[in-house]
């Protein structure tokens, strides 16, 4: 048994298994992969990576297994092996390249089965008589043990919270984990939070409600991710990189492919890491534009063409960014009131109002360099059919 020293969870465990899969090449790579992609360019200090995160959520994964008295022996391993490895399928700036990779191979994230299948982690499973397809579904949360790793409310889940305020610096990252996990069990083959853990649990919902448009939304991020997004899928059209090998790329790995290409890639790595990113031509939330926007989602090629021809300019210098509405999957865990069990958002006023406002954190941009920006804002407004935000008076001002 070794300890490494955690700057989150302090002293993390590990055993002869855990060091094993550790030093297998995919796991490696996870250190090269940072955990939150290009907010560094918000937060200076936001450059911790997948790797740490494997560490801490196989460490809440023990503890969680350990005070609840269903799982066995086996399991308890199995759920530590399958924690430490649940993002090695991330490609490189993790979520900033999920859905490229998603689009070119079919394969999300957690497509883990054939990488357990491979390698030597796969002989690193064996020497310990783990089953690669059942880790692949702990993995998926598609057994009971497997809610723990993946469900509404999950170790997953409580790392990254706290590790990513960590390293931000932002205050709302304050989730009492501790007593969220000791208040945790199984109830009909469902992972449950208790009463008494209900305050626990609003404190991560809120801290995540508050994470979303400071760090995982912040316009600065979505300008740095969206410039990335497409400089990959230039390189991936011109068959510079290959969608299949670009998953398991690491981070400079992919910088080194875009600054060594002559054309739109090349310039985007000059400008990402010069930090001179394109500006907000349009941004903006349900407020101001329809709904019926979402359904553009799939058009953002189309749409940054017709921009671009109406302004005058050459398409690559527009960006348009349409995400999807923000879920908080959270919402749907369950709390065990007795013999009973509710959903949080009826147990909790606090969780029912977080899912009315949830919408207001929904922002879509145009982006595009500083010295387009005006008449691109025009034209965008107009495209969109943006609607004339009220003027509000100060008192001093009536």
């Amino acid at each position: 048994m070794k300890v490494i020293r955690d700057p989150v969870h302090g002293y993390i465990e590990m055993d002869t298994m855990g060091l094993g899969l550790c030093d297998t090449k995919r796991m490696q790579r996870l250190r090269r992969v940072r955990q939150l992609g290009t907010s560094n360019l918000v937060y200076p200090g936001a450059n911790h990576t997948r790797f740490e995160h494997s560490l801490g959520t196989m460490h809440l994964a023990g503890m969680l297994t350990n005070q609840i008295e269903e799982p066995g022996t086996d399991e308890k391993d199995e759920l530590r092996a399958a924690a430490l490895l649940h993002d090695i399928g991330h490609g490189p700036l993790s979520h900033v390249s999920e859905g490229i990779i998603k689009h070119y191979t079919r394969q999300k994230h957690d497509d883990v089965k054939h990488i357990l299948k491979k390698e030597e982690i796969r002989d690193v499973l064996e020497d310990f008589g783990l089953n690669p397809s059942r880790l692949a579904k702990h993995i998926k949360g598609e057994t009971s043990i497997g809610q723990i790793l993946c469900s509404e409310i999950d170790v997953d889940r409580m790392d990254y919270l706290i590790r990513d305020a960590h390293y931000t610096g932002v205050t709302f990252g304050l989730v009492d984990h501790i007593r969220l996990i000791h208040e945790m069990d199984f109830y009909e083959n469902r992972l449950v939070v208790r009463m008494g853990g209900l305050k626990a649990a609003e404190s991560l919902l809120v801290s995540r409600f508050l994470m979303h448009p400071s760090v995982y939304f912040h316009h600065v991020s979505r300008i740095a991710e969206t410039m990335c997004s497409k400089a990959i899928r230039y390189l991936i059209e011109n068959k510079t990189i290959d969608p299949f090998s670009f998953r398991k790329m690491d981070d400079s790995q992919l910088f080194e492919a875009m600054r060594n290409d002559t054309g739109y890639a090349g310039d985007i790595a000059r400008r990402l890491e010069d930090r001179r990113l394109y500006k907000r031509a349009l941004y903006t939330g349900f407020e101001s534009v329809s709904e019926n926007v979402l359904k553009l989602q799939s058009s953002t090629d189309r749409i940054e063409t017709e921009i671009a021809e109406l302004a005058g300019i050459e398409p690559e210098k527009v960006l348009v960014d349409i995400p999807e509405t923000p879920e908080i999957t959270e919402m749907k865990a369950m709390v065990r009131t007795g013999d009973q069990i509710i959903r949080i958002d009826e147990a909790s006023h606090v969780v029912s109002i977080l899912e009315k406002a949830h919408l207001d954190n929904w922002r879509m941009g145009v982006y595009t360099p500083q010295e387009y920006r005006e008449k691109v804002a025009k034209v965008a407004r107009e495209f969109f059919d943006v609607k004339k935000n009220t003027k509000q008076f100060r008192l001093t001002e009536l």
